[in-house]
This record gives C-alpha cells, structure tokens and sequence, in this order.
C-alpha cells in the first residue's frame, strides 16, 4: 500500500510540475520495459523528475 501511495505522490507531482502550475514547466521522464527470462516475464519502470541539480526517481 505504501508503495501506490508513494507512486500516486510522485504522479500528482510530475503533472503539476509538467502543467507548469508552480512555476517554470519540467519535463517529466517514464521508462518503461518488459522483459523474459526462464523464469517468466516481468514489468519494470521508472518515473522521474529534473529540476536543476535535483532528481527525483520512483522505480517499480
């Protein structure tokens, strides 16, 4: 639960930081993959943020 909550935090902060409603626009970053392997397929992703000397990274 905690891991949604931190994913949904980080979410609302890229689209207020992406409309650009406090302050200069920042472009938002989202990779994501999928990959196999012998034990099955997985999912993996990650969201970010650049600002400056700032990053901000939310991994799953």
């Amino acid at each position: 639960m905690t891991l949604i909550r931190a994913f949904l935090v980080l979410a609302v902060t890229a689209l207020l930081a992406g409309c650009g409603a406090d302050g200069e626009p920042v472009q938002p970053t989202l990779n994501a993959g999928v990959g196999i392997s012998n034990n099955g397929a997985y999912v993996g992703g990650a969201l970010g943020l650049h600002k400056g000397p700032v990053s901000i990274f939310l991994g799953f």
